[in-house]
């Protein structure tokens, strides 16, 4: 009588073996041939995440060595602040830049707290192993990772991903140590590139003037993050260059995130009418309703997200309802504090588009959730 197991097609294993955790999948794929078939299989290791908790899944990378030759896309998850998390993601990282030809996506997200001083060295290193191996890497999101990141890794991925279509280096540190001409390599160097993330300081002329030749693949996103001492002395790119930028890539959309960090004369100098920005975060110290203003009068056209943090008041109120009023391409409104009925009156008056928004009328327990439009 033939095996059991043998007799469940290779997709419904391969279904089941999917939603198995990382040690048990690993370890079907040494039951037997079928199995093994199954539990290989890109549809199972296509897109995998894992989770350096040491206490619950113990050593992650004996389990995985033998699987990570099919992982494509991977979503890495552990805390900074705990060695044995740490050491585990860098031991996992490691053994990927020794197998990682099939890899083609990468995001590392960080939990809990940053560890003090250059306790990440470890990590990046191996993110830098990473990228020296993985010529077909496509996708690189750096974005939470809590470390300073450095020209160093930005040429590393110059040199060894000419693939890559998506970079993300605005991550949360309020130091910039990713040069413009770093970037400028990068961007001659992949030509296919159509999505980044930088610090405003990391950003150049010469920059948006290597994305509009002739030859580069389309270019759909420009996320820039303004919260650094450096970001604040950046001078303003020319309106001529950002109108280039725009006639050569009319797709594009630009995501700015201004932070307390930043000085009131810094904020005028970055909102320029000629960028197209799609997302507007202000997370801001100082006036937040001049900005709000401007948004209005320039971005009605391409504004569809907005996240405002700030204190509440009428002057608030009005500029709210006045962007509501001109912006009406918008889709997401995240305000976190009270708004008067009259705002969110507004939104849902001018605002077809709206899909999700947060707009609370009285004080409640963080975290405030948003409401989705049916």
């Amino acid at each position: 009588m033939a095996d059991p197991r043998e007799q469940l097609p290779e997709e419904v294993l391969a279904l089941i073996f999917r939603h198995l955790p990382l040690k048990d999948r690993a370890a079907a794929a040494r039951v037997c041939r079928a199995w093994a078939a199954a539990a290989t299989c890109s549809s199972v290791w296509h897109d995998t995440s894992i989770s350096c908790d040491c206490e619950r899944e113990g050593m992650l990378a004996p389990y995985l060595s033998s699987c990570l030759d099919h992982v494509h896309n991977l979503r890495l998850e552990f805390e900074p602040s705990r060695e044995p998390s740490r050491r585990a993601a860098t031991e996992l990282l490691m053994a990927l830049a020794g197998c990682a030809p099939g890899l083609r996506g990468l995001r590392l997200e960080c939990r809990g707290e940053k560890p003090l001083f250059d306790a990440g060295r470890d990590v990046l290193d191996a993110v830098h192993a990473v990228c020296g191996a993985a010529r077909k890497l496509r996708h690189l999101d750096l974005r939470r990772l809590p470390f300073t990141l450095d020209d160093s890794l930005v040429l590393q991925v110059a040199r060894g991903c000419p693939e890559l279509h998506s970079l993300f280096l605005d991550n949360r540190t309020l130091v910039g140590s990713v040069g413009p001409d770093s970037v400028l390599q990068l961007l001659e160097a992949c030509p296919r590139l159509r999505a980044l993330g930088l610090h405003l300081a990391s950003l150049s002329c010469a920059a948006l003037e290597a994305l509009t030749v002739p030859d580069r693949a389309p270019f759909a996103l420009l996320a820039l993050r303004c919260a650094c001492p450096d970001d604040a002395r950046a001078s303003p790119l020319p309106d001529e260059a950002w109108a280039a930028l725009r006639r050569r890539h009319p797709g594009l959309a630009v995501e700015l995130e201004l932070e307390p960090a930043l000085p009131a004369e810094s904020v005028t100098r970055v909102l320029q009418p000629a960028v197209p920005v799609a997302v507007l975060r202000l997370n801001l110290s100082g006036d937040t309703v001049g900005p709000l203003c401007f948004a209005a009068r320039h971005y009605a056209s391409s504004l569809h997200e907005l996240e405002v943090r700030a204190a509440a008041s009428a002057e608030l109120d009005a500029a709210l309802e006045e962007l509501a009023a001109r912006c009406a391409g918008l889709r997401e409104v995240h305000c976190f504090c009270v708004v008067r009925p009259s705002v969110l009156e507004a939104f849902r008056a001018h605002c077809p588009r709206l899909r999700s928004y947060t707009l609370k009328l009285t004080r409640e327990p963080h975290p405030w959730r948003p409401t989705l439009v049916a």
